[in-house]
């Protein structure tokens, strides 16, 4: 890392003995925390920046291919290479942060854990770290929270007294990261002034740790912009069964009708985003459970052309309570048919938005409105991540297997949040993975259309819902799953609520 002076005689000098001090400061549990965000696989290769005596890398090595362990000091990384001899896959090299010796988008993942601090220009450190990454690929930084205690400047050669969540979600998005999340590592860091001079208040020094995830871009808006266009022109669609068989999601056509899922294990719930899973029971549209789909009623119910178009996960107007004289957005409207069925139950008080970018799905939804003779209805051309509403001005968000095909998924979560009133809800369906696809099938822009490999881990969709503000966030996961690559993926029902 590009260290100044006194940081280089620092860790000269402290890294015979860096593991007892370290232990001290804080434990694997920020290891743990900061691994557990990068939804790691087998063959990915991965690098530990400010990688010191191996912690973080120690960690990495049994869980992936590579691991490439770069920092500044040659004392720091003679131990690591001592505490990684049993490694035969660590890579160690000396490196200074801002020109790191790897090629561009290289590796899966970076994590640089408790260095971000030592840096005169953290803004070039992250850009230089996210240089390294895949499209897809995620960067992780453990450091501390902004505190007060100056006397680690002089005695630990800190640059930096921590950080901010703003400033470091800023940096972030100027290096071009999307779906950032902020989050604390479950533990605080730790240590001891040892000067006389050091005021008694400010000796005992215990500052809370932060994890901050950011993922490179893919660049999949126009091949996915493209693909629903050809959809609209072809006038039948369904993404079950063009997708969900095509990439193998699911056995047979008679399975998709019913979706493309199935109940997982119950998910963990981040310190920062507490999530009640609720029991497919509790969601149940027919006595077998919750069955993302439409009946036949509700096809009815609709203009004939949207109901044969169907392009959804999942059915958001039948589980969003929608009270007449509410007004809805229906994020990536496509062809109308979840707008027109929150038109009906909002009635002639109420006032339905449909958003979407492809001019063939606003053309083709908008002749539905017209055909059907529905007022209370209108389309607008907009992205998912601007969505071309008045702040506070709408009662529920709805959206159906939408969100997945969008980069940003956590500026989606916060451009809805900002459109709710106080207390406004959020009512999506949308595809969910158990784990993350390899890189090679997730970086091609062309498979995102298939509303499969943008789909993300559940746990990091509901981190990035918490991001945004919401709260009393739940999930509700459908009934059938499919397999690819090793990873389970299905939909499921999350909602959430605009705090009042």
């Amino acid at each position: 890392m590009d260290m100044t002076s006194a940081s280089s005689q620092y860790f000269a000098q402290v890294a015979g003995e860096w593991d007892r001090l370290r232990s001290g400061y804080f434990s694997e549990v920020v290891r743990q925390t900061a691994i557990s965000k990068a939804y790691l696989r087998p063959e990915m290769s991965v690098a530990d920046i400010g990688a010191g005596t191996g912690f973080m890398a120690a960690g990495l090595a049994p869980l992936v291919s590579r691991v490439y362990a770069l920092d500044g000091s040659p004392e720091m990384l003679a131990v690591a290479r001592q505490n990684l001899k049993d490694f035969d896959n660590v890579v160690f090299q000396e490196a200074e942060g801002l020109a790191l010796p790897l090629p561009d988008a290289s590796l899966e993942a970076v994590f640089a854990n408790m260095y971000l601090h030592h840096c005169p220009d953290p803004l070039a450190a992250i850009r230089e770290m996210a240089r390294l990454l895949k499209p897809g690929g995620r960067l992780v930084i453990t450091d501390m929270d902004a505190h007060e205690y100056e006397w680690m400047r002089e005695e630990m050669a800190d640059v930096w007294l921590g950080f901010e969540a703003a400033q470091v979600r800023a940096w972030y998005e100027q290096a071009g990261l999307v779906n950032i999340i902020i989050g604390c590592a479950g533990e605080s860091c730790c240590a001891e002034s040892v000067e006389a001079k050091t005021p008694a208040e400010q000796r005992q020094a215990e500052i809370g740790v932060f994890v901050a995830v950011g993922t490179r871009r893919v660049q999949a808006q126009s091949a996915v912009q493209e693909h629903y266009g050809a959809l609209a022109r072809g006038g039948t669609g369904s993404w079950e069964l063009q997708a969900a068989v095509e990439e193998g999601c699911c056995t047979s056509k008679a399975e998709v009708e019913t979706s493309c899922c199935a109940p997982q294990a119950e998910v963990q719930a981040s310190c920062c985003s507490p999530v009640e899973v609720i029991p497919l029971e509790a969601l149940a549209t027919t006595e077998a459970g919750y069955v993302p789909g439409y009946s036949s009623v509700e096809r009815a119910a609709a203009p004939s052309e949207a109901a044969n178009f169907s392009l959804g996960c999942g059915n958001p107007t039948a589980l969003a309570r929608l009270q007449p004289g509410e007004v809805v957005l229906d994020i990536g409207s496509g062809g109308g048919l979840d707008a027109f069925l929150a038109a009906r139950q909002v009635g002639p008080q109420g006032r339905v938005i449909g958003v979407d970018m492809t001019d063939e799905m606003l053309a083709r939804a908008r002749r539905s409105a017209q055909q059907a003779g529905l007022d209370n209805v209108e389309f607008r051309k907009g992205q998912a991540q601007a969505l071309p509403v008045e702040d506070g001005s709408v009662d529920v968000v709805i959206s159906n297997c939408v969100i997945n095909l969008c980069e940003d998924k956590g500026q989606v979560f916060r451009e809805a949040y900002r459109a709710l009133k106080p207390g406004g809800r959020l009512e999506v369906s949308d595809v969910v993975t158990q784990g993350t696809f390899p890189a090679e099938l997730r970086a091609d822009p062309h498979n995102w259309g298939n509303c499969v490999f943008g789909a993300l881990p559940e746990q990091e969709y509901l981190d990035l819902v918490a991001q945004a503000g919401f709260g009393e966030i739940k999930i509700g996961r459908s009934a059938q799953a499919g397999e690819i690559a090793s990873v389970r993926v299905y939909s499921a029902m999350v909602a959430a609520r605009k705090p009042a």
